[in-house]
């Protein structure tokens, strides 16, 4: 049965403006991107599809283009525009952290700095730059790494940090295998950042490691 044939309280779209996207499924939000099915099969039919054929919405949300391209009912333009899609929703993030002081907003950073580095295949060192006030003057990725390993500099870092006139960081970095939780490596290199801008009067706020389902603070577990 067609979309349009159901009682309007179940279609996915009237749902969504009765009662807000947080009340609907993975597959209707899906399928109302997906706008229409294929043959035989409803949007929502195909979107239940796809989440099955991916494993759940993550793994469909960050294919990359030649596997998301191959699965019936997808195709280049849908590519297209849920890439589009997603780095407006990363930029929406951007402009409420950088609208306020970051430490009040703590929920905030995990989610902007989880939807920043959480889907990269490769692990990745950013920062989060601050001035005195806490208030964000920009996020930057610093060092790229393999997939188990990144090199992290902190005259580098401490270079780039004056050049920016900072007065504070918050370090971030992914754990692509998916487990958050921080490695030995991990700490020593966050006192070694610690050590290198403390000589600049430059406070290390937090470090963030990004797993799968989880973010890890530092701070939380005081190790800052």
């Amino acid at each position: 049965m067609a979309i349009r044939d159901w009682p309007e309280g179940e279609r996915p779209r009237e749902k969504l403006l009765a009662l807000g996207p947080e009340a609907l499924s993975d597959a209707e939000l899906l399928a109302i991107f997906l706008r229409v099915g294929v043959r035989g099969r409803s949007a929502v039919d195909l979107a239940r599809d796809l989440l099955g054929a991916f494993g759940g919405l993550r793994p469909l949300l960050e294919a990359d283009r030649e596997r998301f391209c191959a699965e019936h009912g997808l195709g280049m333009a849908k590519f297209v525009q849920l890439q589009a899609t997603l780095e407006l929703s990363r930029r929406h993030l951007a402009c409420q952290l950088g609208r306020g002081d970051a430490l009040t907003s703590p929920s905030l950073v995990r989610a902007y700095l989880a939807a920043q580095l959480r889907h990269l295949g490769h692990e990745e060192f950013a920062a989060l730059f601050l001035d005195s006030q806490h208030r964000v003057i920009r996020f930057e990725s610093l060092f790229r790494g393999t997939l188990d390993s990144a090199s992290v500099y902190p005259r580098e870092v401490a270079r780039r940090a004056l050049e920016l006139g900072a007065g504070a960081m918050i370090f971030a970095h992914n754990h692509p295998s998916g487990v958050a939780e921080p490695s030995d490596a991990d700490r020593r290199i966050t006192e070694r950042l610690r050590e290198a801008l403390g000589l600049f009067e430059i406070r290390v706020l937090d470090h963030f490691v990004v797993g799968d389902g989880e973010v890890v603070s530092f701070a939380e577990r005081g190790w800052i």
